[in-house]
């Protein structure tokens, strides 16, 4: 199933509603539990000539991972983010990311995901604790509006 950015979202990375957002598309792979997506980031995310900027490829990473979520019908909110850079990331290059759940341990999701190039070659890994949050706590901690009773989107 793909994921389109949905159009009602601010999210910078996947929503469709942020005009300054990345508009990231991922595909659902129910059989095997796993979250793809494939893109080229162009030189309006770069770090250093000619490399993609870490922060970039830590929200790729965030949000690869934070689409995992939705096989288990949950709301959840990064709590933890590690990210390790292996190899340099090109601008322009055709990437693949994929994310998927290692454990689950009460309303944490331990999730990790990777980036490789097109050869199959790992050049970032992220592994992330989620924790799993209800519509009405989302509210309750004052949450914008538009997460309070809605599923996050990440």
């Amino acid at each position: 199933m793909l994921l389109q950015p949905n159009p009602e979202n601010i999210c910078f990375g996947c929503g469709g509603a942020n005009a300054r957002g990345m508009l990231l598309a991922f595909e659902q792979d129910d059989a095997t539990q796993r979250i793809r997506g494939n893109f080229r980031l162009g030189a309006e995310y770069q770090g250093g000539p000619g490399f993609i900027h870490g922060g970039i490829i830590a929200t790729v990473l965030d949000e690869v991972m934070g689409k995992v979520c939705r096989f288990r019908g949950v709301h959840a909110v990064t709590a933890e983010l590690r990210i390790e850079y292996l190899k340099p990331v090109l601008v322009d290059a055709d990437l693949v990311v994929e994310g998927y759940e290692v454990e689950m341990k009460g309303r944490n999701l331990f999730l990790a995901g990777d980036i490789r190039d097109v050869s199959g070659k790992v050049l970032a890994r992220g592994k992330g604790r989620f924790v799993i949050i209800s519509p009405k706590q989302a509210a309750k901690d004052d949450a914008p509006e538009e997460l309070a009773g809605k599923p996050i989107q990440k």
